[in-house]
């Protein structure tokens, strides 16, 4: 008879750590969709390995040496996955025709609760916000898969050096080195990253108020009033992005399909620990889902918002595809 624990047995120790791990997974591949399937894969690779578990690590540790390794398996046949921002320099004709290119395999958000960042959860001591901020995630697509790796074990999760040497096969000295150039390339692709997300205040509360108002309401003069003087607009799988309060405005008017007050719904909610909006747009008698907004706070105005127009993220935020109209107060 085996001595393999039983489903129960082994899920009974692992399954707390989860949503830690598909953060970690998510940091490492960009993909909420593809880290849900890496911590799938590891936790079948802890199950069938567990028997050979001898306790000289944690079982924490153990299972993030898991997802790291097959992360970096999967990242071997994988492109990276930018933002828009990550390709080249803002449009300037914000009134030309968007493109889109599907081809491309964008970075995806991340919800709160998926990964343990939500306010008061217990899973937020290993998962901050800060660690899932989509700039960060954005600017670790830069670095080779190992770099990233060694970043993120000792960064973010505080690892001694040792101990990433042994979760992946590598000496001390080589996780130093990674660890330093991994460091030195980040800072040249964002200089700004020691940003912190700052907790949502009454007055920050009241701008994203503003935001959604203005929006529902399609009053393009309030919307542009609201973001700060360098503000980024992107929306992949678009490929332009856009800089300037005025610009984005222009391409609000010109390019949005809504076009009138109604037009547009935003529920609010929240992705990789910052503000977000799942925007739906009005077709006939039913609200449809259109995108999904990520905004970046700058003090009172709103400095970066990423416009994400994949539909199949909404059933991963556990949102519906459609609202009635009635339910809309903009509607009327």
């Amino acid at each position: 008879m085996s001595d393999r624990p039983s489903n129960e047995e082994f899920l009974q120790l692992a399954d707390p750590l989860r949503r830690e791990l598909l953060a970690h997974c998510y940091r490492m591949l960009g993909s909420a969709h593809d880290a849900e399937d890496l911590v799938q894969e590891t936790y079948l690779r802890a199950w069938r390995s567990y028997e050979g578990f001898e306790g000289r690590s944690s079982l924490r540790t153990w299972l993030y040496s898991i997802a790291t390794r097959a992360c970096l398996t999967a990242l071997d046949s994988r492109s990276r996955r930018p933002l828009p921002t990550g390709l080249g320099t803002p449009e300037a004709e914000a009134t030309a025709p968007v493109v889109e290119q599907p081809e491309v395999p964008w970075l995806e958000p991340v919800p709160d609760g998926l990964v343990g960042a939500g306010p008061g959860d217990p899973a937020s001591i290993v998962t901050s916000r800060e660690s899932i901020r989509l700039a960060l995630v954005a600017a670790l697509q830069h670095l080779p898969p190992r770099q990233r790796a060694v970043l993120i074990l000792r960064e973010v999760l505080s690892w001694r050096a040792a101990e990433v040497a042994a979760a992946l096969d590598i000496t001390t000295p080589a996780v130093n080195s990674m660890l330093q150039r991994a460091r030195a390339r980040l800072h040249e692709v964002s200089p700004t990253l020691d940003d912190r997300v700052e907790p949502l205040s009454p007055d920050r509360q009241a701008l994203l108020d503003r935001y959604m108002t203005a929006f529902e309401n399609y009053d393009v003069d309030a919307i542009v009033e609201l973001f700060t003087k360098d503000a980024i607009w992107e929306m992949p799988p678009y490929p332009g992005w856009y800089q300037g309060p005025e610009n984005i405005g222009r391409l609000i008017v010109t390019n949005c399909p809504a076009n009138k007050p109604g037009d547009l719904r935003l529920v609010p909610v929240a992705a990789n620990g910052q503000p977000a909006f799942a925007a739906y747009l009005r077709a006939g008698g039913e609200y449809h889902a259109f995108a999904l907004q990520v905004l970046t706070l700058t003090g009172a105005r709103v400095g970066h918002v990423v416009m994400f127009f994949d539909v199949s993220l909404f059933d991963l935020f556990g949102l519906p595809r459609g609202l009635p109209v009635e339910e809309g107060s903009a509607a009327k």
